[in-house]
């Protein structure tokens, strides 16, 4: 008996052991894929596309505006009409300048031209019908001549030249113009893209609620604490999400795409960018992300309100097309002008040197000093226009008409701007207050969630419940990304209509509080 005791304690002793092992396996196996589940988490949520923390290379807001800036296709295309029209101002000066040109040539002369005069002119002895032939020429002829001219007085002149200065201004102006279109069109676009990322986001995220929310059902389904109608319901409701789902997703490609052209990026599928709407905080830009502060310091950091009348003075002062048309309405102003000159005589200076050789027989340039001939002359030309059929009043006339009618859009697109820029300090303030008030509804609408989620749990509530639970979130934080989406939209485009853009009028600097 002492004996079997014994063999039955050693039995145990190594059922004992084999559990103890198989126990501490276990607890290192859980060890090892709670360390890991952080990883592997991190490793799968940009595959799920919704709010993914950017990496490395996502391109910052100002890092997209400057890359725009440097390769964008419309702005190159504006440099090189500004390229010519500087050009057009150098031509322009050569009319000031004097003219000198040369002219040379060499005749061979294989046979000479002769001429048939009476013979009686060096014989006085020949007969009245006796003709003598006369060789004009040498076999070989050089004849070489240099020709100066200076403008002394054309008023023509010089209002062409202030036309073609005042041209190359519009066409400066015209780059800025552009420049400030193309940073106001990257901004729309990253705006753009930020937004239908976060409509796929909050998709997802639906469609993940949902997705557990059934799996719950089910359960209780099958432990009959929830009807078939409840579990139908939710099934219902998933087909329904997950079509938005893919909308979403192929929205947000396409706006990549979009921005991917403004920067003229090659690679338009793997386009990366900064930031997040639905995290951005308006009132606090030092509880932003770096990428959320890049944004937010394009965007004014207070409210508007009262500050209209100051914006719209500062567009009638910097704004690029308002500019571009007061240019315009003097340049039509210097054209009249130069019509009008055209009754104005002109005097001019001219200067001739010209040298003239023959020889007969092998050409010598020049060689025999006997064989050549020079002359000058210089003077004074005036020319005074008189008559020409009426023709300079019409051209002046309508040059007149041409600068009335620049001078009428200019008021006109002075009137509109100050519309245009009244109506986004609106739009500005009311987004911010939107954020402000949508934010508070996002706390409310996740707390609500969670009640209603927590109640159909316990079984205190119906499936019909947590569906509206449900939809009010994801309405709510959509909604206040949405707000500031609008608010930033604003921004930008007050930007350019008040003719301040970052990066093109001004330096552009991201602060560390910001």
């Amino acid at each position: 008996m002492m004996k079997r005791a014994g063999r039955e304690g050693t039995g145990n002793t190594r059922d004992a052991r084999v559990t103890g092992a198989v126990v501490n396996t276990v607890l290192l196996m859980i060890v090892a894929v709670a360390s890991a589940l952080p990883t592997l988490l991190g490793a799968q949520q940009p595959a799920s596309g919704a709010a993914a923390v950017p990496s490395s290379e996502a391109l910052t807001l100002p890092d997209a505006v400057s890359m725009a800036l440097r390769r964008n296709r419309d702005v190159r295309d504006a440099r090189f009409a500004l390229d010519l029209a500087r050009e057009q101002v150098s031509e322009a000066w050569g009319g000031v300048l004097p003219t000198i040109s040369m002219n040379a040539d060499y005749t061979r002369n294989v046979s000479p031209a002769v001429s048939f005069l009476p013979a009686f002119i060096f014989n006085p002895d020949a007969g009245p019908d006796e003709l003598l032939q006369v060789q004009f020429g040498a076999d070989n002829s050089w004849n070489t001549s240099i020709s100066v001219e200076q403008p002394l007085f054309d008023a023509r002149v010089f209002v062409g030249l202030g036309a073609a200065q005042r041209l190359a201004s519009i066409q400066e102006e015209f780059v800025r113009g552009r420049s400030q279109s193309l940073v106001t069109r990257v901004r729309l676009a990253y705006y753009d893209l930020l937004l239908a990322q976060e409509q796929e986001r909050l998709t997802l995220n639906s469609v993940t609620r949902v997705r557990q929310s059934l799996k719950e059902t089910r359960a209780m389904n099958r432990a009959g604490l929830a009807s078939d109608y409840d579990m139908l319901r939710i099934e219902v409701e998933l087909a329904n999400l997950e079509p938005n789902l893919r909308r979403a997703e192929n929205a947000a490609t396409q706006f990549r795409r979009v921005l991917a052209v403004e920067l003229a990026v090659d690679d338009q599928e793997s386009l990366q960018v900064a930031g997040s709407l639905a995290t951005m905080d308006l009132e606090d830009p030092a509880l932003n992300t770096p990428g959320n502060r890049a944004i937010l310091a394009f965007a004014g950091s207070g409210p508007l309100e009262g500050a209209a009348e100051q914006r719209v003075t500062q567009a009638w002062e910097r704004r690029s097309d308002l500019r571009q048309l007061e240019m315009t309405e003097r340049l039509r102003h210097s054209e009249m002008r130069l019509e009008q000159m055209q009754y104005m005589p002109t005097i001019s200076f001219f200067g001739n040197y010209v040298i003239q050789a023959q020889q007969n027989g092998a050409p010598d340039f020049f060689g025999d000093p006997m064989s050549r001939a020079s002359a000058q002359a210089v003077g004074i030309t005036v020319s005074v226009p008189i008559f020409e059929g009426f023709r300079k009043d019409a051209r002046v006339d309508q040059r007149r008409a041409a600068w009335r009618q620049a001078e009428t859009q200019s008021r006109l697109a002075r009137d509109q701007a100050a519309s245009q820029v009244k109506s986004l300090v609106e739009l500005a303030d009311e987004g911010r207050a939107r954020a402000r008030g949508q934010k508070l509804a996002v706390a409310q609408a996740q707390r609500g969630f969670e009640i209603a989620a927590a109640q159909y749990r316990e079984g205190l509530s119906g499936q019909l419940e947590l569906t509206d639970a449900e939809v009010a979130l994801r309405q709510s934080e959509f909604n206040y990304a949405q707000a500031v989406y609008d608010y930033l939209v604003a921004w930008a485009q007050l930007d350019e209509a008040t003719g301040s853009v970052p990066m093109v009028d001004s330096e552009f600097t991201l602060a560390d509080g910001q």
